[in-house]
């Protein structure tokens, strides 16, 4: 069974970055398509960002140009780099396969933006 575990996240101000990290276990990581997903309060889970077994990438419309997600196959690891963060990104972020969730998924890191 896969475990996920994020990290990375955390308090900042408007403007601000944050790198973002999910490391999985298990062998299969390198073959699958791997996403980033967020829940704001209330709101339903979405994926955001999301990047195949071969590097190619997608993003949310409301966070094209601001966020970048990559991987590192040797370390089981998807990052995601995320600048000009505005208060409408604060949400609890996850990782799992993409475009549609395999894994149990971790629990989560929070990102909260705000002044």
């Amino acid at each position: 069974q896969v475990q996920l575990v994020e990290s990375g996240g955390g308090l900042v101000q408007p403007g601000g970055s944050l790198r973002l990290s999910c490391a999985a276990s298990g062998s299969a990581f390198s073959i699958v398509a791997m996403g980033w997903y967020r829940q704001a309060p209330g709101k339903q889970r979405e994926l955001v960002a999301a990047i195949t077994r071969g590097g190619n990438t997608n993003y949310a419309d409301s966070v094209k140009g601001r966020f970048t997600i990559s991987r590192d196959n040797a370390k089981n690891t998807v990052y995601l780099q995320m600048n000009s963060l505005k208060p409408e990104d604060t949400a609890v972020y996850y990782c799992n396969t993409s475009p549609m969730s395999v894994y149990s998924w971790g629990q989560g890191t929070q990102v909260t933006v705000s002044s």
